[in-house]
């Protein structure tokens, strides 16, 4: 058995997500977000704002940034950086043996004018923000697990009759309709 109905029959068994359990870290940090095509260039730029980098110190500071949500690729910096030296928004020099790169004028500006984009980014990916609604995580995830053994103990004393879980069913779906509708998804 797998999933679901697995976990359902050990009953000595928390749910994966469960706060305090090995695993419920990944489970809330995971998947993180995703930089759109294109925005990955305004958070170069705005790692570049604070001072000159190379591109390993570029994905440095993006992790950091973003509380380590998003930690971009040497195949998504790179090119960028590429992109943004060909458009004149870096400059980049060799030192050493490592190409460093620096914010232009026109970088700066291109930067102001999508700091909006950058903003909410950051505070998509969590970052320092996750920490303080940890709590009300685990105790929105607690309430879950409570449904889920709730149901457990109603199926061990015989209480799911098909007319209850069609009760419940429904019941759930409108829920699920309404969390959708609260998280702004289809």
């Amino acid at each position: 058995m797998h999933g679901f109905h697995h976990w359902f029959s050990r009953p000595h068994r928390q749910p994966p997500f469960f706060p305090g359990r090995p695993g419920f870290e990944r489970f809330v940090r995971e998947p993180g977000p995703r930089a759109e095509r294109g925005a990955v260039r305004y958070l170069v730029l705005d790692a570049l704002a604070a001072q000159p980098r190379h591109g390993y110190e570029i994905m440095q500071a993006i992790g950091d940034k973003s509380g380590g949500q998003y930690k971009p690729s040497p195949g998504v910096i790179y090119p960028t950086l590429q992109m943004l030296d060909e458009l004149g928004h870096v400059k980049s020099v060799e030192d050493g043996g490592r190409r460093t790169y620096t914010i232009t004028s026109d970088g700066k500006a291109d930067l102001a004018a999508h700091a909006e984009d950058v903003d909410d980014f950051y505070a998509r990916s969590g970052g320092e923000e996750w920490e303080s609604h940890r709590d009300d995580f685990a105790e929105l995830a607690a309430h879950v697990a409570k449904l889920f053994k709730k149901v457990r103990r109603a199926a061990r004393r015989g209480a799911l009759r098909p007319s209850t879980m069609k009760a419940l069913r429904k019941l759930l779906e409108s829920t699920l309709d309404s969390v959708d509708e609260i998280l702004g998804e289809d």
